[in-house]
């Protein structure tokens, strides 16, 4: 097989023309490699030049299958599923695309999961289809007045979804992100707090950081105990950042009011996890980010990082950068 072969794992996008005619015209050939194909056996195969990723994992095994790797692109920001360290030692470049501009969509989402949980939308829409009718048949809705907004993580997506909430009457925005100063923060008209204030003061908790060693299960049963009654929860970001078992026992048990959730720790999410069962909760399948907009900026961003690195540069948002 050439070198100079891309692979795409698990397809996902109606077509790939966008990268195509990106990578073509400097020789590459690029090949979808069907989502129940092994990929081990299927890059075995190809050995390709560089592979393109959404939500599969690229283990160590698996970069030993390709010798003639050199990078590793994420469709999307997280590269959790991606074994940085073994691609560090092997000098295969990990990029992301941090910047094709999902922020409004993903935002958007946040926005319409807390109102469809809030006004209990989904529940609302089964009690009239089942003849049910009337202010009578409501569970409680509780008063937003004067509401605080809870954001952990403040990155662009934090940013633009502050902004959204305050529209329906987040006055006070208080904020959990270790890598952004309290005085940038404060800049914006918000708070910077430790997780443990910010569990105890939100009316709404949304979530917008990376999944990582020191973020995995950040929200567990400690942290629910300490939120009230009335907390919503939004989860636009990482499955893992969430103790799925945990926020399940707390909706159950009325400790918290409803979950908004679009990302899971395993997806599709398995047929007894209990999220899937708990009371108002409203479900997305992991596509807060999409919009034909953010989808082409996001298969061309991927394809220029391709050309760079076939072109002999270093890709534009490397991620596991290595010196000598």
């Amino acid at each position: 097989m050439t070198a100079r072969t891309v692979a795409i794992l698990e397809p996902g996008y109606s077509d790939y023309g966008t990268e195509r005619s990106v990578l073509e015209p400097l020789g590459a050939r690029v090949v979808a490699v069907p989502a129940e194909r092994d990929a081990l056996s299927a890059l075995s195969e190809l050995n390709p030049t560089a592979v393109l990723i959404r939500e599969r994992e690229v283990t160590r095994e698996v970069m030993a299958a390709c010798p003639d790797l050199k990078l590793i692109a994420r469709y999307g920001v997280g590269v959790d599923n991606v074994d940085i360290q073994a691609a560090s030692e092997r000098r295969i470049f990990v990029a992301n695309i941090p910047d094709y501009g999902a922020e409004h969509e993903v935002s958007d989402h946040a926005l319409a999961l807390y109102l469809a949980v809030q006004r209990r939308v989904v529940s609302r829409d089964a009690d009239v289809r089942r003849g049910l009718w009337g202010i009578g048949q409501a569970q409680q809705i509780p008063d937003r007045s004067d509401a605080t907004l809870g954001l952990i993580g403040f990155g662009r997506i934090g940013v633009r979804a502050a902004a959204k909430f305050r529209a329906f009457g987040f006055d006070r925005v208080i904020v959990v992100d270790p890598y952004v100063s309290a005085k940038k923060i404060a800049a914006s008209a918000m708070e910077k707090v430790d997780l443990d204030t910010l569990c105890r003061s939100a009316d709404v908790i949304s979530l917008h950081a990376p999944c990582g060693p020191e973020t995995y299960h950040m929200l567990g049963d400690a942290q629910f105990a300490l939120m009230k009654p009335t907390t919503i929860l939004i989860n636009v970001s990482r499955g893992g950042l969430v103790d799925e078992a945990a926020l399940a026992r707390a909706l159950a048990e009325g400790r918290l009011f409803g979950a908004g959730i679009d990302v899971f720790e395993q997806e599709p999410p398995v047929a007894d996890n209990p999220i899937l069962g708990a009371p108002n909760t409203v479900l997305s399948d992991h596509t807060a980010w999409y919009s034909e907009r953010s989808v082409t900026a996001l298969q061309s961003k991927a394809a220029r990082e391709v050309a760079r690195v076939l072109s002999g540069e270093c890709p534009k948002n490397w991620v596991n950068r290595w010196t000598g």
